[in-house]
């Protein structure tokens, strides 16, 4: 997008709040937000800057999923990541992932503020094993791996950012070295989602100048390379004038949506790609779609300053300025992912010809190449109206049947059939109506700010009845946001064409309200969940054995256990239904393990998987299976069985109303982890 010296003329949706200092602000239930905790044991997270800047509280999110019965805080291979499958390449075989979440302040049809949120993901390709960084091998590769590739890691610190002295890095020798030193100090066990070079990136191109900062001051913090003129960096924000760092976020990017340069993490990597951000859903005022639609970088590909040497990227945020500075405005292609095996606009025409959700095609991935290759571009983004929550509450939407404020992401296809890992993030932004905040600009900042930092209002002219208001303007205009842990999109398998796919997940974890707040406890997402005779639902959940020691709960203390199990009544009753008598066993069948019989599907989904299935089959070895089982028996609170559990991928016939139950955490039988799977024949489903 280009853009003028003066103000970013485009729909900034940096928002605002009257607050002064940090509350529980949004937590994401489904897929579980970490709220930058990864396996702390403790009420409050250990590192509120490891990966990202949620401006929330310390106490919240959720810890990283765990394979194993025990707690496991050094091995990332027992880390358990969530694994759905995407989308297929037609308009029937779309998946679709319940986002959910709580903000506390306030969105919709609330006339005491001004809110959006903004949903995202990135992903990268999973790769093979050997494709994880190793901990401490000092190649080149391994550098680039530990500085690019995205994990929770299995440490609570935050990486480490390499600097230049003075002006960034004067020659390329100096440049190099750093970027060697950087690497080598990027280190496996800790978590990294955004790159190094992203952040580096951020650090030495100029902050937007015509962006409204109130009566905040942002100094300046770098020197150019070309005039040696100070300048103040895109890490300093109105909300972060100090420039904090959180992780390897660029805190500009992170405060102002659409963004106006490209989220790219750094240079093209054909093996290990990386998507940009990915916009998903704007969800707030309906009458700026059009322009929210226009500047997502999925429809509209964006420009920087790229310069001549081995640091190629240049201050400047303008054509204007870039020239000046001795560089060129290049143009750069968003991308869900690039089809390396393709390699030739014919192959490429064909791909796009199947696939339904996205377009494909045959071009440069940057304005000053000539090399051509077959780029899948991301969905347009969904422009919705916010769902109504009211201030200073964690609750529900008024909706039936009651949930927390959700939205229904369709997972996209990747053509290449790669299995991706991905990041999730939701972003909510906050303001009062004491200025505009799409029309607010540095023209008003400093003494002519429509907004001070607190203020004293007299409110009798002429006599001593003044009052001081709590306003802070590094706060006023507020983005707070939550992440997932890392997950993985899997590639469909053949019998999965065509077919609608539901994902249904376990939120929450061990303990009561007051001890999780402002987490949530345990239930089903969807908790009602409506689908079409020949639909595939995929039941799965993440738990993990580090929740702080004494949260009330069954079972070994300190573990999160679940299991689906079909219920003998309606939702208000709380025995399970007989295996045998259930009707819902009838109609399914798995399509992860095809030849599984009934019984042994409901068996694994009531044991958590600690038996596989009631009898042997091909992917449930005998000693593992009911029947057979060599080992300890299954303890009747699940204590023995796995924190998490992939589950199966089932395709439901017939129609009916089934309600389900987990038989553990349904505690005194009004905490309750119950759902419904209400199923009808496609011709009446409307």
């Amino acid at each position: 997008m280009q853009l003028n010296s003066k103000a970013v003329k485009m729909q900034l949706t940096l928002l605002a709040i009257l607050l002064t200092g940090c509350c529980a602000d949004i937590f994401m239930t489904n897929p579980k937000g970490s709220n930058n905790r990864l396996n702390e044991n403790t009420n409050n997270r250990a590192n509120g800057a490891r990966l990202f800047d949620s401006q929330n509280n310390n106490k919240g999110g959720y810890n990283v999923g765990e394979r194993g019965v025990e707690a496991n805080n050094e091995d990332h291979t027992q880390q358990y990541q969530m694994e759905y499958y995407g989308s297929g390449p037609g308009r029937e075989d779309k998946s679709h992932l319940v986002v959910e979440w709580a903000h506390q302040h306030g969105c919709g049809d609330n006339p005491k503020v001004r809110c959006n949120n903004v949903i995202q993901y990135m992903c990268m390709n999973q790769g093979s094993d050997q494709d994880y960084p190793a901990g401490n091998e000092e190649s080149e590769e391994e550098g680039k791996k530990r500085a690019n590739y995205m994990r929770d890691g299995t440490s609570t610190e935050r990486q480490v950012h390499i600097q230049g002295l003075g002006r960034l890095d004067k020659s390329d020798e100096e440049y190099l070295a750093r970027v060697a030193k950087a690497h080598a100090a990027i280190t496996a066990e800790k978590g990294l989602q955004e790159s190094f070079l992203w952040y580096d990136m951020c650090k030495y191109r100029e902050a937007n100048a015509g962006l409204f900062r109130a009566d905040q001051t942002i100094e300046g913090d770098r020197k150019s390379n070309f005039d040696g003129k100070k300048y103040a960096s895109s890490r300093k924000t109105r909300q972060n004038p100090g420039g904090a760092r959180s992780g390897f976020e660029c805190p500009e990017e992170r405060d102002y949506y659409p963004y106006w340069q490209p989220t790219l993490q750094g240079p093209y990597d054909p093996k290990l790609q990386r998507t940009p951000w990915i916009d998903v859903a704007y969800l707030g005022e309906t009458d700026n779609c059009d322009d929210i639609i226009k500047n997502s970088f999925n429809r509209h590909n964006k420009h920087r300053c790229v310069l001549v040497g081995a640091r190629d990227y240049g201050k400047s945020i303008t054509e204007e300025g870039c020239q000046a500075e001795g560089g060129k405005w290049v143009e750069f292609e968003s991308y869900l992912e690039v089809l390396e095996n393709v390699n030739s606009k014919e192959e490429c025409k064909q791909f796009d010809a199947e696939t339904k959700s996205s377009s494909v095609v045959w071009r440069p991935l940057r304005s000053d190449s000539d090399v051509e290759r077959c780029i899948v571009k991301a969905p347009t983004p969904a422009c919705q109206k916010a769902a109504t929550t009211r201030n200073n509450h964690l609750g529900n939407v008024p909706d039936s049947p009651l949930h927390s404020t959700r939205f229904h992401m369709q997972l996209p296809y990747f053509p290449s059939g790669e299995t991706k890992r991905c990041v999730l993030r939701v972003r909510y932004n906050i303001t009062t109506g004491d200025y505009d905040p799409r029309n607010t600009f540095a023209d008003v900042n400093g003494d002519s700010s429509p907004v001070t930092n607190d203020p004293t209002i007299s409110l009798l002219k002429g006599e001593p009845l003044d009052v001081t208001l709590a306003i802070n303007t590094a706060q006023f205009g507020r983005t707070f946001q939550d992440r997932s842990h890392i997950f993985k999109i899997l590639p469909r398998s053949d019998d999965m064409a065509g077919k609608h796919l539901h994902n249904l997940n376990v939120r929450g974890q061990r303990g009561n309200i007051v001890q999780n707040f402002p987490s949530v406890e345990y239930d089903f997402v969807p908790d009602v969940l409506r689908m079409n005779s020949g639909d595939l639902v995929h039941i799965q959940w993440a738990g993990y054995n580090t929740n702080p020691a004494g949260r009330a709960g069954e079972g070994t203390d300190a573990t999160d256990r679940s299991n689906f199990v079909l219920m003998a009544g309606d939702l208000d009753t709380s025995y399970p239904d007989i295996i045998d008598k259930a009707e819902f066993w009838k109609n399914v069948k798995s399509l992860t393990a095809p030849d599984a019989s009934p019984k042994d599907i409901a068996v694994s989904l009531a044991s958590a998987g600690y038996y596989c299935g009631h009898n042997a089959h091909k992917t449930c070895p005998a000693e593992l299976s009911l029947s057979g089982n060599t080992r300890e028996v299954l303890q009747g609170q699940l204590n023995n069985a796995n924190a998490s559990y992939s589950g199966h991928v089932l395709t439901v016939s017939g129609s009916g109303k089934y309600f389900y139950m987990c038989t553990r955490n349904n505690n005194f039988t009004n905490r309750s982890q119950k759902g419904t799977i209400i199923v009808v024949e496609k011709e009446d489903s409307s």
